[in-house]
């Protein structure tokens, strides 16, 4: 009669839920980027070096006083819109606002160096956004001052890649 050993556990686990969707999380982000991206327009004004400029309108914080705060929802309420979230992940949470000026896409970070590294990777698209402390308001560049007029923050023109639009 032989004797069944019983089944080796494997030394390697499972990779958690949370860990498959913080390896994914960056990749989604750049698929979603030309999608959240074209809605930007371009802009004359060469930026400085770096591909980032702030526009005139500096970082001053609404006539209100209130700085919006890194959560989507809030920052969706302060701009009298109710959000539909669309990504969930530990980088980042996005939200989608649709209004009749038009729709934007707010974006926040846990942490300040996963926004800096967001628009890093923008920045090889271009186009103009309103940034703020751990959060990014993308949106059609007539929009950004009056939102940056209920949010605060600064907005942020990105150098994208290729030929100017002076050089053609």
């Amino acid at each position: 009669m032989s004797q069944q050993q019983p089944h080796a556990r494997s030394s390697r686990r499972p990779l958690s839920r949370a860990l498959r969707l913080r390896a994914a999380a960056p990749a989604a982000a750049l698929v979603m980027l030309p999608l959240v991206t074209a809605c930007g327009g371009g802009d004359d004004d060469k930026p400085a070096a770096g591909g980032r400029t702030a526009t005139p309108s500096g970082s001053a914080a609404p006539a209100a006083g209130v700085v919006a705060p890194a959560k989507v929802e809030v920052i969706a309420g302060l701009t009298g819109c109710k959000v539909k979230i669309r990504t969930e992940a530990d980088e980042l949470r996005e939200g989608v606002c649709h209004t009749k000026k038009g729709d934007y896409l707010i974006t926040t970070f846990p942490e300040e160096k996963l926004k800096e590294t967001w628009l890093e990777s923008a920045s090889v698209y271009g186009g103009k956004y309103l940034v703020g402390m751990r959060w990014v308001v993308s949106a059609k560049p007539e929009m950004l001052e009056p939102l940056r007029a209920k949010l605060g923050g600064t907005v942020r023109e990105l150098r994208g890649i290729g030929p100017s639009a002076s050089a053609s």
